[in-house]
């Protein structure tokens, strides 16, 4: 286990060398100048201009400018915001728990929804089965942008149960109220996927041979998919469940653009307009970080969940 962790952690460090190196690359490549962004479209002086350059060290060779970035980043510094003019850290941190608020929010429903429509469809053979199918294969196929507008126009708009994009909350109760719609337009996809995937471990569970003995021996149908299927069908859906986790925060910036909620996503969107490259490097690689780390826990739980798994490893070497 020891040497299992220690090479994932190698692996994680060089997944973020090399998104580093990828995200510095291409957003300076992109074609646009920042200085034309600072000066807001006035005439500017060729020394002013040159200023400007030089404060952002935009003059300097991309690999020097690479090098006091990254290590800038592994003293925790992300450099300063040209659009905002503070720093990045601290724009991301009072950013950071809006988008943290929402996916929490989105993960919860996508949990609920997902396991459970997956529980019923496995469960429930016939129409409930086909209807759930139906609702999943819609809800997967349907962007997160088309949900947003949707949701807006039904339980905002028409019904006016949920307040639109905007808005001050008053509040956590008044915020999670704000937050409503936007968790669903951002977990609906993914709680269509997750349920799909609950389904068919469900299925495979259920036809098993101890599954069948414990039928025929009289157990209970309750007990049955308590004892033997519930446990063993969730490590595939842990597994895809944290998958989607990071998926989440990744898919945030839509949901946020589309609802103005102040959060990492809409910042990004911000900064990509703006070339604003600072905080575009600083989110991207933030990100990239977040969905390994993830993805790590779940590959340290998922044998803690489901027992064979970590069986399989051991025969296999």
């Amino acid at each position: 286990m020891t040497r299992y962790l220690v090479g994932r952690l190698l692996g994680l460090a060089t997944v973020l060398f090399v998104t580093s190196l990828v995200v510095f690359g291409t957003v300076h490549l992109a074609p646009g100048d920042p200085v034309s962004f600072l000066l807001h479209g006035r005439p500017a002086t060729p020394e002013a201009t040159a200023a400007l350059r030089a404060q952002y060290h935009l003059d300097d060779p991309l690999p020097l400018q690479y090098t006091k970035w990254l290590g800038g980043v592994l003293h925790g510094d992300f450099g300063r915001s040209a659009q905002f003019h503070q720093d990045v850290g601290s724009l991301i941190g009072s950013r950071l728990p809006g988008t943290a608020l929402l996916v929490g929010y989105a993960a919860l429903l996508v949990t609920v929804l997902g396991v459970g429509a997956g529980l019923l469809a496995a469960l429930r053979p016939g129409p409930v089965d086909r209807a759930v199918l139906l609702g999943t294969g819609v809800a997967t196929a349907t962007p997160s942008f088309v949900s947003a507008m949707a949701l807006v126009s039904l339980f905002s708009v028409q019904l006016g149960w949920f307040p639109g994009p905007g808005g001050t909350p008053e509040g956590f109760p008044d915020r999670l109220y704000h937050l409503t719609l936007p968790a669903f337009a951002l977990a609906l996809t993914f709680a269509g996927l997750l349920a799909r995937v609950t389904r068919s471990a469900m299925l495979d569970e259920l036809g098993r041979d101890h599954v069948e003995v414990a039928r025929a021996r009289g157990v209970a149908r309750r007990a049955v998919v308590r004892r033997h299927v519930l446990r063993n069908a969730l490590g595939p859906v842990v597994t895809v469940g944290g998958t989607m986790l990071a998926g989440l925060l990744i898919s945030t910036s839509i949901v946020e653009t589309a609802f103005d909620v102040s959060g990492i996503g809409s910042l990004l969107v911000q900064s990509v307009t703006a070339k604003d490259f600072a905080v575009v490097q600083a989110i991207t690689l933030l990100s990239v970080a977040a969905f390994v780390v993830v993805n790590l826990a779940v590959d340290l739980l998922a044998p803690v969940i489901d027992p064979r798994l970590s069986l399989r490893g051991e025969g296999s070497s």
